[in-house]
């Protein structure tokens, strides 16, 4: 590999670091403006937004133009195409995170509603797989990737029984039906997180191994 490729791929590395960590942030406060009611802070994610846009169209025109001008192959080519595939995931994580707010910002209007103690920790697990996926990716580490898959079932757990209690709220109490429903789309969101948390953490799996692990859950993440 020449100097200029290693240099290139090195300051790509960094910028979804960057990026990641900012996206890092928007979860925190998100989570934050929902269990504390802060629509301030919802407002703070929601303004992140178009940093992480433009940012996230940056990257891949840096992803691009490693791939044009020095034509990685093997590992080098998955190290590109890995970046790609990461910066795609924080970009949509940053966009489930202003949902959640714009929908804290709904909820304002609705105090009497108790938020689920279940979601605050849905929104903790979710959030941990993120940086956990992220740190593999740094490290290398496949099998805290695959953890961080297997981990997933948590999080579908978690919305499941969430959704269940929503729909108990809503058939007795009439009054309440608007603001479970503001909750619904919030912990639809939290489980998506998740969700990209796991596209992540197999994209990690890819780079390592050259493996493409989307859909081959029973043999890449067998329980333990």
């Amino acid at each position: 590999m020449s100097k200029h490729l290693e240099r290139d791929l090195e300051a790509l590395e960094q910028e979804i670091l960057d990026q990641s960590s900012r996206v890092e942030e928007m979860i925190a406060k998100a989570c934050q403006a929902l269990v504390e009611q802060r629509p301030d802070v919802a407002q703070e994610v929601i303004a992140s937004e178009l940093e992480i846009n433009v940012r996230e169209v940056k990257i891949e025109e840096e992803c691009l133009k490693i791939l044009a001008l020095h034509q990685p192959v093997a590992v080098d080519l998955r190290r590109t195409a890995t970046v790609l595939k990461i910066n795609t995931e924080l970009e949509r994580i940053a966009d489930l995170a202003v949902n959640i707010a714009e929908r804290t910002i709904s909820l304002a209007e609705h105090p009497e509603f108790e938020i689920p103690a279940k979601l605050e920790r849905m929104f903790v697990r979710a959030s941990d797989m993120v940086h956990e996926a992220l740190d593999a990716f740094v490290d290398l580490n496949v099998e805290a990737a695959r953890e961080v898959c297997r981990r997933d079932d948590e999080v579908d757990e978690y919305n499941r029984r969430i959704i269940e209690d929503l729909l108990d709220t809503m058939r007795s109490r009439s009054d309440l039906v608007e603001a479970a429903l503001q909750f619904f789309s919030v912990c639809r969101h939290v489980e998506r997180i998740g969700d990209c948390a796991t596209n992540i953490a197999e994209d990690v799996i890819y780079l390592v191994e050259g493996e493409i692990a989307r859909h081959h859950f029973d043999n890449l993440y067998p329980a333990v």
